[in-house]
């Protein structure tokens, strides 16, 4: 019943005009997208899919020229691989031009590359939701983006299964399992770290659990 909790608070939020925008943080692999996408799925089915969009943070990831020429393309998914300034810009648009479609940047998995225009909010979306791991992070650019968002709920799944799920995707995707490996012990975690001790505090705690998610005490 936890679940039907979190899609009821997520309605909750659908405003009879204009736009809200409901962000899902976590650290990598903490099932963020999984629920983003099931809270979506539900919210499609109560109001009609018009009225629901998601729109991931992962289209502002920064293409792999720009980390070259930055040297940052051995920390991609860093917070400072991230367009933080072109994402607040969007959720700001999002949540104030209402009346024609918004067009927003995707993420292809299997380039490892932003897309652009790969994603449209019609104007008739009430709900947009935003999911990525530095909606929290207490850092200028990223406090832009949490000024944008309605609420953020904070995932959280116990390291084993997260670790298994991040490992797991790297393959999935092209990387050997060693080098899967290296990359979460060497890149991922690292950001696990910065966001778990450096975030502000969410609206709502959601922990992770088998197929499912539970509302804990904040």
């Amino acid at each position: 019943m936890s679940f039907d909790k979190l899609v009821a608070a997520a309605l909750d939020l659908v405003p009879d005009t204009g736009r809200a925008v409901l962000g899902i943080a976590g650290a990598p692999g903490s099932g963020k997208t999984t629920l983003a996408e099931a809270l979506v799925t539900r919210i499609a089915a109560a109001l009609g899919p018009d009225v629901v969009a998601h729109v991931p943070m992962d289209g502002f990831h920064l293409a792999d020229v720009q980390l070259e020429r930055l040297g940052l393309r051995d920390r991609k998914g860093a917070p400072e691989t991230f367009d933080a300034a072109g994402y607040a810009a969007l959720l700001r648009r999002l949540r104030t031009d209402a009346d024609r479609p918004v067009y927003a940047p995707g993420f292809e998995r299997t380039l490892e590359q932003p897309i652009a225009g790969a994603v449209v909010v019609t104007p008739t979306v009430r709900l947009v939701v935003t999911e990525g791991n530095y909606l929290l992070l207490d850092r200028p650019e990223w406090r832009s983006v949490r000024s944008e968002l309605d609420q953020v709920w904070w995932v959280e799944t116990d390291d084993a299964t997260r670790l298994r799920r991040l490992t797991d995707r790297h393959i999935r995707f092209g990387k050997r399992p060693d080098l899967a490996a290296a990359w979460v012990a060497e890149v991922d975690e690292v950001n696990t770290a910065l966001v778990r001790a450096h975030r502000e505090p969410p609206d709502r705690v959601v922990v992770g659990v088998a197929d499912s998610w539970l509302l804990a005490d904040l």
